[in-house]
């Protein structure tokens, strides 16, 4: 049973940087994040790149500008120092060192001299004899004088952690409650290379204890895992943190969560147009409650509900279709002038990466961008949508197309009297705005004796280039008389069959 924390609660997150954050290392750095911010306390970054083999140079600028774009400030880390410093691994070895001096003058761990080769042997002989591949801990058997002799020899050497041979461990979980493991089923384990740098079993431990790390909040995988962690602790006497492993989360077929899911990393769901304020909510509703139906929520709604013992056990699903929907909620709950940044900064990309036509000049007009925008503000998924909603009032240009401008329920015929009638009304409409031009628009279809669909629906086509688009009378005056008047001959010439009209 989870129990809350009212203390100040130190967490950190620790990723390793091998490559861009999946969603489940993102929830984690949230929850930690959560719940250092909810109990007053400090949330530190630390990068655990001592994983040499998979270390992938310039990623750790990455994770930071993920955390930084979701609102997951640090108050200690690598960029900006602390009272722990440094916080990268790598610079950090000889504190590892000197924890596995200790733990093999104690005589819980020993070096060992086994190669690469010899264990695949190993695996080979007993994957043919039916039994489970592992370590037989032959090394705890050798000589110093023949571990001595190996090392002059050049054989790496490693150090592990001696596990006992029989018993049962059990740890206490705030999210799972008491976790119970039999001993016998682990193998002695790596915890220093042979190259001097540790593995994450030894060196997170360390780090945890030298930075005074209160909460470990992790994934479920990490379970398994833990009864090391805790046989280290105790080997070299010291307290463990509280241990609070998060949730899985599947996709919406209940299988393991990939990108076939639509999963994303933080900075994928930035650059397809979603608001970091709502990615952030719907990581935060991935394996924690906040004690009622409440889905949508601020930051700072979530840090002041926040809790532990609200934490699942059951595992969490992940679906794209929610988050978007969460999405444009969130977007319809910002203001016009705090959109009005992103969404210029969707326009303004390059039209390779979705953005406005090339034709477009940029900078994009900010002033006429604002009044656009309550015009598609109730109609945006993602700022993305924003390049292709918005496209007809920047272009000189629209190419509708001929067979759409009828609609469904009329003909090319018909369709040009009433652009022809529309034109005209257009061309002397005074006041140029909505609401006398809706006006005007419906007593013409009244005169016409025609509904107001099949008038509209021409005028519409003609002027956006699409049947579907932001109220019209709305549009047309964010459009321009004399835009709307360009288009609508356009539109009257291909009905008619002359082509587009030109000023030649």
């Amino acid at each position: 049973m989870a129990t809350n924390t009212t203390s100040p609660a130190r967490t950190r997150f620790a990723p390793s940087p091998t490559g861009q954050m999946h969603i489940g290392g993102v929830r984690t750095a949230l929850f930690s994040w959560l719940l250092a911010r909810q109990t007053g306390g400090q949330f530190i970054l630390r990068i655990e790149d001592t994983d040499r083999n998979r270390y992938v140079p310039g990623t750790e600028q990455s994770i930071m500008e993920s955390l930084r774009w979701l609102g997951l400030d640090w108050d200690e880390g690598p960029d900006i120092g602390g009272p722990h410093a440094p916080y990268t691994q790598s610079e950090r070895l000889e504190l590892y060192q000197d924890a596995t001096k200790q733990l093999l003058e104690s005589g819980h761990a020993y070096e060992d001299d086994t190669t690469p080769e010899e264990l695949e042997e190993l695996r080979i002989a007993q994957q043919a004899a039916g039994k489970p591949p592992g370590y037989d801990n032959r090394g705890r058997y050798k000589t110093k004088e023949e571990i001595e002799a190996s090392r002059a020899a050049g054989k790496p050497i490693v150090v592990r952690f001696k596990i006992p041979d029989l018993g049962t461990l059990k740890f206490q979980d705030a999210v799972l409650g008491e976790v119970e493991f039999d001993l016998s089923l682990l193998q002695d384990f790596v915890i220093m290379k042979s190259d001097g740098y540790p593995t994450y079993h030894l060196a997170h431990i360390a780090d945890d204890r030298a930075m005074e790390i209160t909460h470990v909040v992790r994934g479920p995988e990490w379970v398994p895992s833990t009864p090391r962690h805790v046989l280290i602790l105790d080997a070299l006497g010291w307290e463990k943190p509280e241990y609070i492993h998060v949730p899985l989360i599947l996709g919406k077929d209940r299988s393991k969560l990939s990108k076939r899911h639509g999963a994303a990393s933080a900075l994928e769901y930035r650059d397809q147009g979603f608001l970091s304020g709502a990615v952030f909510n719907f990581l935060a509703l991935l394996g924690w409650s906040p004690g009622d139906d409440t889905e949508i929520m601020t930051r700072d709604e979530i840090v002041e509900r926040f809790s532990i013992d609200r934490i699942l056990q059951s595992p969490s699903v992940f679906d794209n279709e929610k988050l978007a929907w969460m999405n444009g909620v969130h977007i319809r709950q910002t203001s016009v002038e705090d959109l009005l940044e992103p969404v210029a900064a969707v326009l303004e990309k390059p039209e390779t990466e979705g953005g406005l036509p090339a034709s477009v000049s940029r900078p994009v007009d900010r002033d006429y961008l604002k009044q656009l925008l309550p015009l598609v503000h109730e109609r945006l998924k993602t700022l993305n949508e924003a390049a292709e909603t918005l496209s007809f009032f920047f272009v000189d240009e629209i190419s509708p197309d001929v067979e759409a401008l009828p609609g469904r329920k009329s003909d090319s015929a018909t369709a040009a009297r009433s652009l022809e009638e529309s034109l005209a009304l257009v061309k002397t409409a005074e006041p140029f705005e909505p609401e006398h031009l809706e006006a005007e628009f419906r007593a013409l279809a009244d005169r016409l004796g025609v509904k107001a669909g099949p008038l509209f629906t021409p005028v519409r086509v003609a002027v956006t280039g699409s049947s579907m688009a932001p109220p019209l009378f709305d549009t047309i005056v964010g459009i321009g008389r004399e835009r709307v008047i360009e288009r609508i001959e356009n539109a009257i010439a291909l009905l008619n069959g002359a082509g587009p009209a030109s000023d030649s």
